[in-house]
């Protein structure tokens, strides 16, 4: 197996992209009681901060501190989709090696990784994650999606409401791209 090269930030805040190997699938929202347990039960046993998330039927987007000294992140996603994967019925397609190494084939072996490098880089990728249901045409406001951290940001006075509708093209969100000089 390659071994990646990966950014290693004790202490850091990350931005994640988790999708399901079926991007059709509607898996995530279905079942979204047992993402939350499996969350929280990675969460009690290797501590981590939600900055941000949001949960769409095929993928998921958070943004997340490590603790101080702690840089592996990577575990912690293992950890997370393994358990969610184990509290949900086995009725997606196998190969015969699946089946033979008793592996389930629900998510992407991958996941998107991006260290948070400062405060702007921080709220471009909060954004995006609260953002993303009216991107993909789900709700017509951010406010409405069910799946997301979104409404506690508003609570805490960080967003207004009606922030982030459909008509909102303004929003840049997410990693930026230096301009071309």
């Amino acid at each position: 197996m390659p071994n990646y090269r990966r950014f290693r930030v004790p202490g850091g805040t990350w931005f994640f992209t988790l999708a399901l190997q079926d991007r059709r699938s509607d898996l995530l929202t279905r079942h979204i009681d047992a993402l939350r347990i499996a969350v929280c039960e990675t969460r009690r046993r290797r501590r981590f901060i939600i900055n941000a998330w949001v949960v769409l039927p095929d993928h998921m987007h958070c943004v997340i501190t490590l603790p101080r000294g702690d840089c592996d992140f990577s575990n912690r996603i293992k950890a997370m989709k393994m358990r969610f994967v184990r509290q949900i019925a086995a009725t997606e397609q196998r190969s015969p090696v699946q089946r033979a190494r008793r592996e389930r084939n629900v998510w992407q072996r991958r996941f998107w990784e991006h260290a948070i490098r400062d405060r702007d880089d921080f709220a471009r990728h909060a954004d995006y994650v609260h953002f993303n249901p009216v991107k993909h045409g789900y709700v017509l406001s951010a406010s409405h999606w069910p799946w997301s951290t979104f409404n506690q940001w508003v609570e805490a006075g960080v967003y207004p409401r009606d922030w982030a509708s459909a008509g909102s093209h303004e929003i840049t969100a997410g990693e930026r791209l230096p301009e071309k000089s």
